[in-house]
């Protein structure tokens, strides 16, 4: 997939297993994602989720 026209450059992205990657650079494709958590008292980093992602069949 080319996305130059569809990277969205104020989306940094480097999780190339979801479907909104933007294969040539670590950028989303996505105009808008939503994030998450998982924990009821989020203190680190990876208590947060990104709740758009779709995983690439």
């Amino acid at each position: 997939m080319n996305c130059n026209n569809t990277a969205n450059h104020s989306i940094g992205c480097t999780v190339e297993k979801c479907k909104f990657h933007c294969n040539e650079s670590n950028y989303c494709t996505l105009s808008k994602v939503s994030i998450g958590t998982h924990e009821t008292n989020p203190t680190e980093c990876q208590c947060v989720d990104c709740e758009s992602f779709v995983a690439k069949n």
